[in-house]
């Protein structure tokens, strides 16, 4: 893995913390990666019939 550094919003953080105090995440980092491959498994692969990793 690469590390990427982003901007967020404080709101984005907040929600992004809240994920990780209920258990649903183990960090913040693990949210933004679901995230991403969510994302571009519904804009990208899926209309390219590409697959991702």
């Amino acid at each position: 893995m690469k590390l990427v550094t982003v901007l967020l919003p404080e709101a984005y953080l907040e929600g992004l913390d809240e994920l990780v105090r209920a258990n649903m995440y183990p960090s913040r980092s693990s949210v933004i990666r679901s995230s991403v491959r969510d994302l571009l498994k519904k804009e990208l692969w899926e209309k390219s019939g590409t697959r991702g990793r």
